[in-house]
């Protein structure tokens, strides 16, 4: 034994609409895509998370000294803290951003 927990796993799919269920509690509409083992949870441009069944993880940035994306993850075990990290994200990356004028409202975002 090396004194590890044991790895949670669950369907990624079942993980991926628990984390879109989350992130709808926190005001971000999302889409679910499953398929190869993998779901992937659309949010916005330039964030998408994975799930494996184990963990949800997605980009946060750019190390610019290595040359490749920084990512944070969490465990499936809790999709709502996973959504209130993303969450996070996506407030930064909607500044960065925005919806052109001919989408804004067209998901109920807020022009």
């Amino acid at each position: 034994m090396s004194g590890e927990p044991p790895l949670v796993t669950t369907d990624p799919c079942q993980a991926a609409e628990l984390l879109q269920r989350a992130l709808q509690e926190e005001g971000i509409a999302s889409d679910v895509h499953d398929g190869y083992g993998l779901a992937l949870v659309s949010v916005w441009v330039g964030l998408v998370v994975w799930c494996n069944g184990e963990r949800f993880w997605w980009r946060i940035g750019w190390d610019v000294r290595r040359h490749r994306f920084i990512y944070a993850s969490q465990s499936v075990t809790d999709p709502q803290r996973a959504a209130r990290r993303i969450a996070l994200r996506y407030a930064d990356l909607r500044t960065a951003h925005p919806l052109p004028e001919l989408m804004a409202g067209a998901r109920g975002d807020p022009v």
